[in-house]
């Protein structure tokens, strides 16, 4: 009968970094998804700016995406094609998930456009 309580402590001891690891882990991805989300509906809007003839300083300063950390980079190809790129770094706040992750890891959305 004494052993139960050392039993479920060691049991506790044992599950709880792996539980904390996981918890921290599913904020970080959660975080990840949000931003990417977040660059995706920003993007839409850096599009429907560009085709009313925005230059590159006025959706910059329209959309307020230097005040976030937000980069975007607006490439021409070939006269065809203009791609649109938005960055944003997350930091990861999970030891050891910089594995799959880099930190601070780098979320970055794209968007093609062609000349019509």
């Amino acid at each position: 009968m004494k052993n139960k309580k050392g039993q479920a402590l060691v049991e506790f001891v044992i599950i709880l970094p792996i539980f904390i690891f996981m918890l921290l882990s599913i904020i970080d991805i959660g975080k990840v998804i949000y931003f990417q989300n977040q660059l995706v509906s920003e993007l839409n809007d850096v599009v429907d700016l560009y085709k009313n003839q925005k230059t590159y300083e006025e959706i910059l300063n329209e959309l307020n995406l230097q005040d976030e950390g937000v980069t975007l980079e607006i490439k021409n190809q070939d006269n065809e094609i203009i791609t649109f790129y938005l960055k944003r770094d997350v930091e990861i706040i999970t030891p050891g998930l910089n594995v799959i992750f880099d930190n601070p890891h780098t979320v970055t959305v794209e968007r093609a456009l062609s000349y019509e």
